[in-house]
């Protein structure tokens, strides 16, 4: 019995649908795949389908992009959190984003074919599914609006109280990026805190 695999499960269940009955939350562990890789490997390359959500059992990971020849963040994953490329896994096409493990990590990929398949079968993987898109959606408007009207020390103060582990985890460098701000400024937001 893999303890990680269901302790994940039940992490990501609690925090998208808590109500998951046991029977279903049991359900998806028989189709998740363990995935184990050393800090610094990229996971997903540029250019490749997603074809998975992945659960965080262990570790830390980030995706992210280039523009203009920098590297720029576009999210963390750490335990108990979620990591897709939403639209490569929806529409089938290529991601301009890359995943990169900060940390060693073992990481559960649901595949989307069996995501899909189960969610034609079963009501509550339907419902898991839905919750974890609409998060999604939620945690991108939230980001955007933060970008457009907060300053940066309110981005950083923000950061700060919703993931704290990105902070005391993550290179500084990588979360400037995903502050968008360069990491003198950072340097300076948290002096000044």
């Amino acid at each position: 019995m893999d303890m990680l695999l269901r302790k994940t499960v039940d992490a990501i269940a609690n925090s998208r649908y808590p109500e998951m009955s046991v029977e279903g939350r049991r359900l998806i562990e028989k189709f998740l795949i363990r995935e184990e890789y050393p800090k610094g490997t990229i996971v997903l390359p540029e250019g490749e389908i997603a074809n998975e959500i992945v659960f965080v059992g262990k570790g830390m990971l980030r995706q992210y992009y280039y523009k203009n020849n920098k590297d720029v963040t576009e999210h963390f994953s750490y335990e108990g959190c979620i990591l897709m490329c939403i639209e490569s896994l929806l529409r089938r096409v290529p991601t301009r984003l890359l995943v990169e493990t900060l940390e060693p990590a073992v990481i559960y990929v649901f595949p989307y074919e069996d995501i899909m398949r189960l969610s034609e079968q079963n009501w509550e993987i339907n419902m898991l599914y839905r919750k974890i898109l609409e998060h999604s959606l939620i945690t991108s408007q939230i980001k955007a609006d933060s970008w457009r009207f907060e300053t940066a020390r309110e981005r950083y103060n923000l950061l700060l109280k919703a993931h704290p582990e990105i902070i005391k985890r993550a290179p500084l460098v990588d979360i400037a990026s995903y502050l968008l701000m360069t990491p003198e400024t950072l340097s300076r937001v948290r002096a000044s805190i």
